[in-house]
């Protein structure tokens, strides 16, 4: 291995448009979000060093050796985050990365591609809710509010808008100055001499300083500084693959592990099979966020593994050959847990742990995956006691730290009750006294459930321990009381509530104390309207109002405006009652 002569980032850029450059099946997938990307164009403006990247280079005798993959071009964040293979039938040879892949990657998006992500409080079911996005720099003046030097920005079509301190230039067509004088004349015409806006002389100074620096850094400076592999030999490139890689995320070393599983399975396509499965169960509901990790993990734990440690030795032929012969068993178990805990009214924006769905994907394998377990309701009981642990499970961070210490002893219990309903009982035993016990005090009641506030996933997984009856088939959503938008100190003194008294309102608002469960279609009716109003609207009877307040934990009173410290303060009594009952 030897360090080579520094390329051109547009050197670069072109040979991965060829598919010059691959990646090879090692590799773990595009994991940067936009602003690493903003801040990675800035450090190159800056000169800071980006690192050195390691090359392996393959003549075109060993290219159908191995898979190898496009980079990606066009990042979707739902849509598009798998590369795809690339075919190299008659290619001359490759240049595969071994190492600075996301830097790579993302210098291409930045300068070739397009990044999609979700635009802020619109529905992920909105067409319109992930507007393709390319990456621009202002000429014109530095970011606000930042540590960049450099104002680079994703920004979609709609959101270009060039005024007296904004001027957009879109960073990929720097790729088309191919002469000094390029900049020069550009400047000239969009800001110098601009027929549109006056911009001043510093303003153009700064955009003929800022355009040059980016020509500089992208046509003409050896940016690419690299060693290059020459060897054929796979056993060799894996362990500088993984010396290289030792101090990264365990997503490249699950590409790793994918990619062994791969040579080993003998009727799947390891790596793609993973990857399909990944996106379908991801669809289910309101949508999960479990990866390539996760599944590895469960395949471990489910096809009853002595050592479900993630580490190389563990996927070794006879490992992978079990997981294979149980693959459809595995996928179907992790498929019906991941259904399950949708029912329960989870999302991948509030299953604050997906380990935690290992423990009931074996649970359903050992009782046979029954298809309508989560639909029928002669299981109730059963089904009571997975939500429970469950969300007993989340509340008290089970599965944070050495969560290998959590799986196997769950899975021997699991294993020892098959022929009884989900053992929570006797899973609470064994953790007792443990820092990994999900059993409650009245301290973790008073001190921490009763102070959880509105957006976060444990207020969530309390509620549903509040409301057990509910139905997450239909959607519910987090309500509060008294409305929050109605919470303004112009509002609250209309009111007659006393200016010494409007923090204490205002700062409380969010408190569990004043949220609910409500249906969605319910909620959306109510918006801001007064709870008074609202309540005695929709329950015009006593004995309406009376269940209301039963299901709900209400205090009986009337709920004003002044009466609001009171409230919150009959219905954490109310809410602490209820939960003792519950978890002590």
């Amino acid at each position: 291995m030897a360090y080579q002569t520094p390329l051109t980032i547009a050197k670069v850029i072109k040979d991965i448009s060829s598919n010059r450059y691959v990646l090879p099946s090692i590799q773990r997938e595009y994991v940067w979000d936009a602003e690493q990307i903003e801040t990675l164009f800035d450090s190159l403006m800056r000169e800071y060093p980006i690192g050195t990247f390691l090359f392996w280079q393959i003549d075109k005798e060993h290219v159908r050796d191995y898979d190898f993959y496009a980079f990606m071009k066009n990042y979707h964040e739902v849509k598009n985050i798998h590369n795809e293979k690339v075919d190299l039938k008659g290619s001359d040879g490759v240049i595969a990365v071994l190492d600075g892949q996301q830097r790579l990657t993302s210098i291409y998006l930045g300068l070739k591609g397009t990044y999609a992500y979700k635009r802020k409080y619109i529905s992920r079911t909105n067409p319109n809710a992930y507007p393709e996005r390319k990456l621009y720099l202002n000429l014109l003046e530095e970011p606000k509010n930042s540590d960049n030097k450099y104002n680079f920005k994703f920004l979609a079509e709609y959101e270009i808008e060039n005024d007296e301190n904004n001027y957009w230039f879109e960073v990929g067509k720097i790729l088309d100055m191919t002469e000094d004088g390029d900049v020069s004349l550009y400047v000239n015409d969009n800001i110098s001499f601009s027929e549109e806006f006056s911009y001043t002389k510093n303003q153009s100074r700064f955009a003929i300083n800022a355009l040059s620096k980016l020509y500089n850094i992208i046509n003409k400076a050896g940016t690419i500084s690299y060693y290059k592999e020459d060897s054929t030999e796979l056993d060799k490139v894996l362990n500088i693959f993984i010396r290289v890689n030792s101090g990264g995320t365990k997503l490249s070393y699950s590409d790793l592990l994918l990619s062994i599983a791969s040579a080993q399975w003998d009727n799947h396509d390891a790596r793609e099979e993973i990857i399909d499965f990944v996106n379908e169960v991801n669809e289910i509901g309101d949508g999960f966020k479990i990866n390539k990790d996760f599944v590895l993990k469960s395949a471990l734990v489910l096809s009853d593994l002595p050592d479900i440690a993630f580490k190389v030795d563990n996927f070794n032929k006879k490992n992978m050959e079990d997981i294979e012969t149980k693959w459809e068993t595995i996928k179907k178990s992790i498929r019906q847990a991941v259904l399950l805990v949708s029912s329960f009214g989870y999302s991948g924006e509030t299953l604050s742990s997906n380990n935690a769905l290992i423990p009931i994907a074996y649970y359903l394998m050992i009782i046979g995956n029954p298809d309508n377990f989560v639909d029928s309701g002669n299981n109730r009981s059963d089904k009571g006691k997975i939500k429970k642990w469950l969300i007993s499970s989340l509340l008290k961070r089970a599965f944070s730290g050495q969560q290998d210490n959590v799986l196997r002893p769950i899975r021997e219990i699991i294993k020892e009750n098959s022929n009884n309903e989900f053992p929570i009982e006797k899973i609470q035993e064994r953790f007792k006294g443990t820092n990994k016990s999900i059993l409650f005090t009245e301290d973790d009641i008073n001190e921490f459930l009763l102070n959880l506030r509105y957006g976060k996933s444990d207020t969530l997984s309390t509620l549903m321990l509040l409301y057990p009856s509910l139905d997450f088939k239909n959607k519910f959503h987090m309500d509060h009381i008294y409305p929050k938008s109605k919470f303004k100190r112009s509002y609250l003194k209309k009111q007659g509530i006393s200016e010494d008294k409007i923090d204490e309102y205002i700062n409380s608002v969010n408190d569990i104390t004043n949220l609910q469960l409500l249906a969605a279609q319910l909620n959306e009716e109510k918006l801001d309207t007064d709870f008074d109003q609202w309540f005695n609207y929709h329950q015009p009877t006593e004995d309406g109002k009376f269940n209301y307040r039963a299901v709900n934990y209400l205090p009986n009173m009337e709920y004003t405006y002044e009466n609001y410290p009171e409230f919150i303060e009959k219905r954490r009594e109310l809410l602490k009652n209820k939960l003792c009952k519950i978890l002590l």
